[in-house]
């Protein structure tokens, strides 16, 4: 007979920190799940550690060659035999015992709902560093209606993937990681479930996300850093195809370009990746060959171009730099003159120092 659950957890190198993911497991209230170790293809005693509980439930994958992340994710997922899906890193963990029985009962009682995540715990040194703000979503916990919760899903990846379970359902609907997203292909799975399924959040952080040197963020920050940057742009695009060809779905279409506008900004003004070395920029001239090459009709096209001006005469203002924050706000009155907002932007940066004081002192408010 199948398991309500099973855990996928992927192993690289890890060895030393696989104890602590299984026995959080094995600590659960609820107990029909099976765990699925995929070792790819580690040099480390990760075989040792997985075969040294005496446990039916847990099952040790070793794969003959190292697939890297993407492909050993789906190959889990593909041999997972439970009803719902929870992929969880060797080097994360569960940090409360009730967590699986809540995710549980909440998608048996609620099948339009698709996944099920909460806030989580930071570690480093094995010590917990607080709450991940991104990963909160309010204090209470809620059903979050997909595509509304969509539409803010699409600005940022605001879920720490440690904390998902999955209905087996939505990987049949939308697909597995897609393999040549490195970056981005838990944001866009997310997203693309939000199109058909509702969401669960469960405010209490009951899953614990770990930072060290061998994570498999820091590993592509410090070695693959344009997969991240090509992902970024990549999937708000994706997102917006997808809108475009869904019933009912304008609205997320708009915020896709709202997020794919402000992506370009950062890029032109050079986007600092957290733990990365260095800044990615893109030149005014790349901006319009990417936005070119897009499906976007001529009119997005040109509302991204106004949107994108503006965002970043945000930026270059937030950074002193006034002159190129005027000439930008300027080139957004260009493309759309009716944007009371950037107006006042430029008058106030063309004002001078009085100007610039005013503006200083004004809320800033979130792109």
């Amino acid at each position: 007979m199948n398991p309500t659950v099973s855990f996928v957890v992927p192993c690289y190198k890890l060895a030393h920190l696989l104890p602590e993911c299984i026995e959080s497991i094995l600590a659960q209230t609820y107990s029909d799940f099976e765990i699925l170790v995929m070792d790819d293809c580690s040099p480390d005693n990760t075989g040792a550690v997985a075969l040294s509980y005496q446990d039916s439930r847990i099952r040790y994958i070793r794969n003959e060659t190292n697939l890297k992340h993407l492909k050993n994710y789906n190959k889990g997922i593909r041999l997972a035999r439970g009803k719902y899906i929870w992929l969880i890193s060797a080097d994360d963990c569960l940090r409360r015992p009730y967590v699986l029985e809540r995710y549980v009962r909440l998608l048996d009682g609620h099948p339009n709902v698709g996944y099920a995540f909460c806030s989580a715990v930071g570690l480093l040194h094995g010590k917990e560093t607080g709450v991940l703000d991104y990963s909160v979503h309010g204090d209470r916990d809620a059903i979050l209606d997909g595509r509304r919760f969509l539409e803010k899903l699409v600005h940022a990846n605001t879920i720490v993937a440690a904390s998902g379970m999955v209905r087996k359902e939505c990987y049949d609907k939308v697909g597995l990681f897609p393999e040549d997203m490195p970056w981005g292909g838990d944001w866009y799975l997310w997203c693309a479930f939000a199109f058909y399924f509702d969401a669960a959040y469960f405010a209490e952080p009951m899953v614990s996300y770990r930072r060290h040197d061998m994570s498999m963020t820091n590993a592509l920050l410090n070695s693959d850093i344009g997969a991240c940057y090509s992902d970024d742009i990549r999937i708000p695009w994706l997102l917006k195809a997808m809108a475009d060809a869904t019933p009912g779905c304008r609205r997320v279409g708009r915020e896709c370009l709202r997020s794919i506008a402000n992506e370009y900004a950062v890029r032109i003004a050079g986007k600092q990746y957290k733990a990365a070395d260095h800044r990615v920029g893109m030149s005014l001239g790349e901006f319009e060959s990417s936005l070119n090459g897009s499906n976007a009709t001529s009119s997005e096209k040109e509302w991204v171009r106004a949107r994108m001006y503006g965002r970043l005469g945000d930026l270059y203002f937030g950074e002193k730099q006034f002159d190129m924050a005027r000439d930008a706000y300027f080139q957004a009155l260009r493309k759309a003159p009716f944007t009371p907002k950037v107006w006042a932007k430029w008058l106030l940066l063309s004002c001078g120092r009085t100007g610039i004081g005013f503006r200083s002192r004004l809320p800033r408010r979130a792109p």
